[in-house]
C-alpha cells in the first residue's frame, strides 16, 4: 500500500484527507508543522508529500527546500487563492504540482493517485527503463530516437534530452529554470530564448498541429509541462 505524509497545520484537514484516500489504498500521516514532517520522512519511507505552504514556525516553503535537499518523492503544495507569487515560487524551489485552497476534494485525490502512479513509473534502478510509450510518440531511449506516425529517427542531442527529460516528468509544470539547469547543467541566467527554438522545433517535428501541442504544452508565465493525458 502507498503511504502519504500531510504536512498543515490544519488538524481538521489532514483528517478528512486521511479518511478520503483509504478509498484508493493509500496510507497518509499527518504533520502539523514542517519541523515534524522532517522528522517523519527519516522515519519511514512515503511515495509522495502534501505541503501548506502557510504554516507557524517553519513555512512550506523552507520545508520544501530541506525535504529537495534530500529526497526526489513527489511534493504537492496547498497555496492561497489567487496566489500566483507562492506557486511560481513553490514550483522553481522543487514542488511537483500544487492547488489552491479550498479546493475539491476528488480533484485533490485525482492528482495524487497521478503523482504517485509516475513516481512508481519512473522511480526504476539505473537501466530498467528503456521506452517510453505515449499516444502516437514513443522515445527509445537507449538509442536516443522517437517514433511517430512520420517514422522513426533521431533527434539532436539537446531535443533529445529537452524532450526526455519533460517525458519523465510528465504531468509536472516544469519551470524554464529548472529545463535549462537540466538539460544544459549550466546556471540559468533567464535567457530563454535556447528553450524556446528547441521546444519550437520539437513541436515541428512530433506535432499534427505544432500551434496547438499535443504532448509539451506551455504554462503561460511559469515554463512547460509534458501533457499528462497522453
Amino acid at each position: 500500500m502507498n503511504r502519504i505524509l500531510i504536512v498543515d497545520d490544519d488538524k481538521e484537514l489532514c483528517a478528512l484527507i486521511k479518511c478520503s484516500v483509504l478509498s484508493e489504498d493509500i496510507e497518509a500521516d499527518c504533520c502539523n508543522t514542517g519541523k515534524e514532517g522532517l522528522k517523519k520522512l527519516k522515519e519511514k519511507e512515503y511515495q509522495l508529500v502534501i505541503l501548506d505552504v502557510m504554516m507557524p514556525g517553519m513555512d512550506g516553503f523552507e520545508t520544501l527546500k530541506k525535504i529537495r535537499a534530500e529526497n526526489s518523492l513527489p511534493i504537492l503544495m496547498f497555496t492561497s487563492k489567487n496566489d500566483s507569487a507562492s506557486k511560481v515560487r513553490g514550483l522553481r524551489a522543487g514542488a511537483d504540482d500544487y492547488l489552491t485552497k479550498p479546493f475539491d476534494m476528488d480533484e485533490l485525490i485525482a492528482r495524487i493517485v497521478s503523482l504517485i502512479r509516475r513516481y512508481t513509473r519512473f522511480n526504476q534502478p539505473d537501466g530498467t527503463l528503456k521506452q517510453l510509450h505515449f499516444d502516437g510518440l514513443e522515445i527509445d531511449i537507449e538509442s536516443r530516437s522517437i517514433t511517430t506516425i512520420n517514422g522513426t529517427f533521431e533527434l539532436p542531442p539537446k531535443e533529445f534530452d529537452l524532450l526526455l527529460f519533460c517525458a519523465k516528468n510528465q504531468g509536472k509544470i516544469l519551470t524554464k529554470q529548472r529545463i535549462y539547469e537540466e538539460v544544459w547543467s549550466e546556471e540559468y541566467f533567464y535567457d530563454d530564448s535556447n528553450i524556446m527554438a528547441i521546444i519550437s522545433r520539437l513541436r515541428k517535428k512530433l506535432e499534427e498541429n505544432p500551434g496547438s501541442p499535443k504532448y509539451i504544452q506551455t504554462i503561460k508565465g511559469i515554463g512547460y509541462r509534458f501533457n499528462k493525458e497522453v
